[in-house]
């Protein structure tokens, strides 16, 4: 089938580039916000902003083409105005009952690494949030939630997402997350840490639409960025599924049962493939398409988006689950985007239409990072399920 065409929503020039996208559909408005980090360079330390695009939805009643156009960029998040901590890695979540967005983000001092922090134990990552209930008009102040979760001290490094978050039926918010855990070195060791922390996907969550948070277990295997959705059976049993990336081999996936609490993981069945030493994908759950209107209680599908090749970042592929408890039940990957591809991004929008982020470009994957929009019915044909 064709490709699908894209539009540019942020394009990197010299002196500013464009990374890790992350998306919010906002229902009662039909518009998306779209984030990312604004660079000087591609090297994650040179982080200066956190940028947001507001996109409005068009659908063509003739075709039944859907476009998004977009708006002029606007900082929502400085490193100039947070004493010279970099904001990284956006990650939105949403209350449905007060109508309140939060953008998490992690703030690390200076240019400090994350190869730094692992290296010496010494974790200089601040977790925030700021909020808006104008679909990003306007923005509160930043919460700094470090020193209400102990943990983080305990740890060599930590970031949320990147990506969305999710609110479950019951009304829990969850934000996807990693941390680097120690782990015990030979006495001829000449560091405390040596590289050798282990990093493993956990969750941010709160039941009191976010006045508090508190962490979930985390998972037994080694995994980084992670997203997060929620699925539901032919028997209305509800289970928060975990996809997250790995170094190198197959992708990590688990699932819990506790609303998040603790995951299980599961046994890979060798159908996600993971890149090189890793790059973060994107899961939403979504009504199965039998046909009838989506309802909250239908079963739910998967839908994933990573790079295909074991070896580089190119080929971003869209990947269905019907059955996202088994690890087998993933379909052969839809090639969305030939070429250089990096980190991306889903939403789900109703009916069954999809929008993505891609970081993608002609030579680099960070080029540019586009949106596109698609149906259900492109991924069955793509995925031919």
């Amino acid at each position: 089938m064709s490709t699908l065409d894209k539009s540019t929503v942020f394009l990197s020039i010299k002196d500013e580039v464009y990374r890790i996208p992350a998306l919010f559909y906002d229902r009662d408005q039909n518009t998306l916000l779209a984030f990312a980090e604004k660079r000087r360079t591609s090297n994650d330390a040179s982080s200066e902003a956190l940028v947001m695009k507001t996109g409005t939805i068009i659908k063509d009643e003739s075709t039944h083409a859907v476009k998004i156009k977009w708006s002029e960029a606007k900082n929502v998040v400085e490193k100039k105005h947070l004493n010279g901590y970099r904001p990284m890695n956006p990650c939105p979540v949403y209350d449905k009952t007060t109508k309140t967005l939060f953008l998490f983000f992690i703030c690390i001092e200076g240019t400090v690494s994350e190869a730094w922090q692992r290296f010496w134990g010494i974790n200089k990552a601040h977790l925030c949030y700021i909020t808006t209930k104008d679909a990003g008009e306007t923005w509160s102040e930043v919460t700094d939630l470090t020193d209400k979760l102990p943990q983080m001290k305990k740890w060599a490094a930590f970031a949320v997402g990147p990506g969305h978050g999710l609110q479950t039926e019951s009304g829990r918010l969850i934000v996807p997350a990693y941390g680097y855990g120690s782990c015990s070195c030979s006495s001829s060791c000449f560091c405390i840490y040596c590289f050798c922390a282990i990093s493993r996907a956990i969750c941010l969550y709160s039941d009191d639409k976010g006045v508090t948070w508190q962490f979930s277990s985390m998972l037994e295997e080694k995994s980084v960025e992670c997203e997060m959705a929620e699925v539901c059976d032919n028997k209305e049993n509800r289970y928060i599924y975990c996809n997250a990336r790995n170094e190198g081999g197959y992708r990590v996936e688990a699932v819990s049962d506790s609303n998040g609490e603790d995951f299980i993981v599961l046994p890979s069945a060798g159908k996600l493939v993971e890149t090189g030493y890793g790059c973060q994908g994107s899961v939403v759950s979504f009504p199965a398409q039998t046909g009838a209107a989506d309802s909250s209680q239908d079963p739910r599908w998967l839908l994933y988006t990573h790079p295909t090749s074991q070896s580089k970042r190119v080929d971003l592929g869209v990947y269905l689950s019907k059955c996202p408890l088994d690890s087998h039940a993933w379909s052969e990957p839809w090639i969305m985007n030939p070429g250089p591809s990096g980190y991306s991004e889903l939403a789900y929008l109703g009916d069954g239409w999809f929008a993505c982020l891609m970081e993608c470009g002609e030579k680099s994957e960070i080029e540019q990072i586009a949106s596109t929009v698609f149906s259900y019915k492109h991924v069955s044909q793509g995925t031919g399920s």
